[in-house]
């Protein structure tokens, strides 16, 4: 097997390097003057079992496109078998039509990294699942939960925990944690009433004097999680902290994460930090680089991913 890393997380894939103790291949990806993307493979890749790194991150157009034409150059030089890795898969969020006259740009994204040259893609924590049907190639959707949950019983061990899915979509994703670390579990419905009146959020479960921790997917502008934290603390919890896979972190998220009640807001690093999410004092990151590249070793050995979640 061989790796070649996009621009859009090098640190995430020099870790993945590092662990399964393979050099990146030496490949130029590069601007023209009038940022046309180009792409060229330095190293033979004739008959390898090639991993393409690459986060459809902001800017999303431009490691969207950067990713395809890697595809293509890979596709072009004889490649065995091309695995598109993309630990944070863009679009996800564009998975169904939300009105009429309305792109799913999820299936779109799909079919152009297939027509690319990709005939596996890799990827952590969609959105939604059904995403891995609008591919036609094999698609394997890794879970941050292992990562989260052993830091959650080193970080918190002996305290009263309830985990908290922050909405009713994301209560399978928050039962799994809770059933693991054997801690109960609680949701928040969340309603607006009309356009221009603020949220009303219900809290279903227990969750007085106890710590809580709220898991999602992606946190963007963090106004849902960080109101969320503050009907926490007015229910009487005695803390709050998250946990969420992709930190998106969009405009004044950390200065609204900062301020919220929330004493800590955990992600992966399956998107590369901004500066301003690195000097944040109450948000930390934990590497997925491990999960990551097991799960490519073992799709280059024919072994089984799943068993990795066991």
């Amino acid at each position: 097997m061989k790796i070649i890393a996009g621009n859009s997380n090098r640190p995430l894939a020099d870790a993945i390097s590092a662990y399964l103790n393979l050099p990146l291949t030496k490949a130029s990806l590069r601007r023209f003057s009038d940022l046309e993307v180009f792409v060229e493979v330095e190293e033979n890749v004739r008959g390898e079992d090639m991993f393409v790194i690459q986060s459809t991150s902001y800017p999303a157009n431009d490691n969207l496109m950067e990713l395809l034409v890697t595809l293509d150059a890979l596709r072009r030089s004889s490649a065995r078998r091309i695995t598109a890795v993309i630990p944070y898969f863009g679009y996800a969020r564009q998975d169904r039509k939300t009105g009429p006259r309305t792109p799913i740009s999820a299936k779109l994204v799909a079919n152009l990294i297939t027509t690319a040259g990709a005939d596996r893609v890799l990827t952590m924590d969609l959105h939604a699942g059904q995403i891995q049907g609008f591919f036609d190639i094999p698609t394997d959707n890794l879970y941050s939960e292992p990562v989260f949950v052993r830091d959650i019983k080193e970080t918190y061990n002996g305290e009263d925990l309830v985990i908290v899915s922050p909405d009713v979509g994301g209560v399978v994703r928050a039962r799994a944690v809770a059933r693991r670390i054997e801690a109960d579990l609680a949701i928040i419905d969340k309603r607006r009433e009309r356009a221009g009146v603020s949220e009303v959020m219900n809290i279903i479960g227990d969750v007085a004097g106890r710590r809580c921790i709220m898991i999602d997917d992606i946190v963007d502008s963090a106004g849902t999680l960080c109101n969320a934290a503050t009907a926490l603390m007015d229910a009487g919890a005695k803390a709050v902290s998250a946990y969420v896979t992709h930190g998106v972190l969009s405009g004044g998220a950390v200065a609204r994460v900062s301020a919220s009640p929330l004493d800590m807001l955990v992600t992966t690093d399956s998107i590369q930090a901004t500066e301003a999410v690195r000097i944040a004092n109450n948000v930390r990151h934990l590497t997925v680089s491990p999960l990551l590249g097991e799960a490519m070793r073992r799709i280059s050995e024919e072994r089984s991913v799943s068993s990795l979640f066991n």
